[in-house]
């Protein structure tokens, strides 16, 4: 087996004018998919980010403080994942609560360095 890294990308909820009641909603459908993963046994860890983002680029280390508001799309969190290969991961994604809003799941294989 193999681990993934499930990368979520849209736009903030805050940004998106949702009402408590659909937020509350929203939130049941991630709780629900990630409780899913636990009892399959896939889900390694995952975390949602902030919408507050600090870049340092390049160099000079230029460094830039951005919000979700100043950027059209932000990645929003994250799911660590195990499974046998890439389809097997698009198959745990097809429960992504935020499909109907736009949203975005990136795969990525974690790489492993052998020591």
């Amino acid at each position: 087996m193999k681990e993934f890294m499930m990368i979520f990308i849209g736009a903030d909820y805050a940004d998106l004018g949702l009402s408590p009641e659909e937020l509350q909603n929203r939130m049941g459908k991630w709780f629900a998919w990630g409780e899913k993963m636990e009892k399959s046994g896939v889900l390694r860890g995952g975390n949602a980010l902030t919408p507050d983002i600090r870049r340092v680029v390049g160099e000079n280390r230029t460094v830039t403080d951005l919000t979700s508001a100043e950027v059209k799309e932000i990645v929003g969190g994250y799911y660590l994942v195990e499974a046998k290969d890439f389809d097997a991961v698009q198959g745990i994604a097809q429960d992504f609560p935020d499909y109907d809003l736009g949203g975005t799941v990136e795969i990525r294989e974690v790489m492993v360095f052998d020591r």
